[in-house]
């Protein structure tokens, strides 16, 4: 058996933004381990033709590792997986990695506080901490269509796509008009002979305004660092903006509605295939698509938009609604991720043995700031429930995370804890508020979208600014926490000293981080 203090899953950009800090915290006895040959989570995964970043390239990268290089305003797929191989390399995160580890159980070991990991190989590793990243797009969805399973053309999910199927010369159907969809079809419609677009809903488009970044900017990012930093500032602060829409007055998102129409009318002169392009609910509700490329795409002679609805797959054709028969050589399913739905990363067994997927699926993925689960003590999420963005970097709360999970290890060896565990009325409390917060968003506006599970609960999105959940997440409070000792019975827990009124928790806007958390103390699996 394998023991170390900290062991992370996942090495896209949370488990190398955790390992990274980790490291620059002076610790070093963690293990970062991936089921895949080479690091890279969602950007190693989706290498689709047309694949690159809806956010800008300076706002979607490490605060402490800038990137002078970036060539474009939007990184495409390549770039940022460069940058994340890069950063790897360059703090020495790669001797502490394991590839082609697949985690397939973790238990919680109340006696000694450690979690029990195991892989798919058969091997047993212990931890005293574990920090799941497996991060909320790494189960691709599949769609429910009749017949799917007997169609005998190529057929793959864009997460999973096949480089080594032609598609020149092919009738090729894309199912799906969502974010992967809207960059892949621009990208084969002139390589397909005929491609077919199946269209569920319409979604809201708004121009991309991307442009190459050139030589001489890229010289001066890299010689004047502070200019770099000062661009980047713009973009949070332009994106940061956006959230008053979406989270604070979903009436202001009127204005850029009125912009997106004006865009479709300018872009598609049929008067027919426009109808069918405008969305029928509000902007913000489903997620906003940023794309110079998929209205001229749409309207190629060789491309068709679908609207009737599919009726069933069959061997090598797909049959709509209203009766026709649309042949097909190659299927390619846009369909997102299951992102909202209820899963747990792995199978993970808490206090009591209490499963992770059991508890989650009674009332759907709950967690207290995304991050940590009553009765899973030393168990971190990044990426957790509700804390996704509809209108910024994912980036910044990755590092809001990390901030917080680096404190709470921190103060658990330099007060010699066994385990620490989120008290289940600081996390109900919690969560009350926030879904009392998202039900005033644009997002609960009445449509349906991969934000929701299928009861309708939004268990993806934070409703707030970025700054504010970056607040609250600046450093650990044990007073929020069951607090078990090194050497000390589970029962002895140290309770917190304010009796930890969720109401405090939850409206504290008073303070500031006061200074370093004390020294490091070695924590062994007992």
């Amino acid at each position: 058996m394998t023991t170390d203090s900290i062991l992370i899953v996942g090495t896209g950009f949370a488990g190398l933004g955790m390992a990274i800090r980790l490291k620059q915290a002076g610790i070093e006895d963690f293990t970062l381990l991936e089921q895949a040959a080479e690091i890279g989570g969602t950007w190693r995964d989706n290498h689709y033709p047309g694949a690159a970043c809806d956010v800008q390239s300076h706002l979607y990268s490490f605060s402490f590792a800038p990137n002078p290089g970036w060539t474009r305003e939007f990184a495409p797929q390549g770039e940022i997986l460069a940058y994340l191989l890069q950063t790897a390399d360059r703090y020495g995160i790669r001797p502490h990695i394991r590839f082609n580890t697949r985690v397939t159980s973790a238990e919680h070991d109340e006696a000694s506080g450690t979690w029990t990991v195991r892989t798919e190989a058969g091997e047993t590793l212990r931890a005293r901490v574990l920090v799941a990243c497996t991060g909320g797009l790494s189960r691709p969805a599949q769609p429910d269509i009749p017949g799917i399973e007997s169609f005998r053309g190529a057929r793959f999910h864009t997460a999973r796509w096949d480089h080594a199927e032609p598609l020149e010369g092919k009738n090729v159907a894309v199912v799906g008009t969502g974010a992967s969809a809207i960059q892949v079809i621009p990208a084969i419609a002139p390589r397909v002979k005929r491609l077919r677009v199946f269209q569920r809903t319409a979604p809201w488009i708004m121009p991309k305004p991307d442009r190459p970044i050139g030589s001489r900017m890229r010289r001066l990012f890299k010689r004047v660092p502070f200019a770099q930093k000062l661009a980047r500032g713009f973009i949070y602060a332009q994106r940061e903006a956006l959230a008053m829409g979406f989270v604070v007055e979903p009436r202001l998102l009127k204005i850029a509605e009125g912009l997106a129409r004006k865009n479709l009318d300018a872009s598609v002169a049929d008067p027919v295939l426009r109808a069918k392009l405008r969305p029928d609910y509000r902007l913000g509700c489903k997620r906003v698509l940023p794309t110079n490329d998929y209205y001229p795409a749409i309207q190629r002679p060789n491309v068709d938009l679908v609207t009737s609805g599919i009726e069933e797959v069959r061997a090598h054709s797909i049959v709509t609604k209203d009766g026709q028969e649309h042949p097909v050589d190659v299927l390619v399913l846009a369909t997102g991720f299951e992102a909202a739905e209820a899963q747990a990363p792995f199978e993970i067994h808490g206090k009591g043995g209490r499963d992770l997927g059991t508890t989650w699926g009674l009332e759907g993925a709950e967690a207290y700031l995304g991050t940590t689960i009553a009765g899973f003590p030393n168990l971190f999420l990044i990426i957790g429930p509700n804390t996704g963005l509809g209108h910024s970097s994912i980036i910044l709360m990755i590092e809001a995370q990390v901030a917080y999970i680096l404190s709470a290890i921190q103060t658990m060896r330099a007060r010699r804890l066994k385990s620490v565990d989120v008290r289940a009325s600081v996390q109900n409390a919690y969560n009350v508020r926030l879904r009392e917060r998202l039900a005033r968003t644009v997002w609960a506006s009445g449509c349906k979208s991969w934000y929701q599970t299928r009861s309708g609960k939004n268990t993806t999105l934070w409703p707030g600014f970025t700054f504010e959940f970056r607040y609250r997440t600046r450093r650990f409070r044990p007073g929020e926490y069951d607090l078990v000792p090194l050497g000390s019975p589970e029962s002895s827990r140290r309770r917190p000293r304010n009796g930890g009124n969720p109401a405090v928790i939850l409206n504290e806007v008073k303070g500031a981080p006061t200074g370093p958390w004390g020294s490091f103390a070695t924590l062994r699996s007992r």
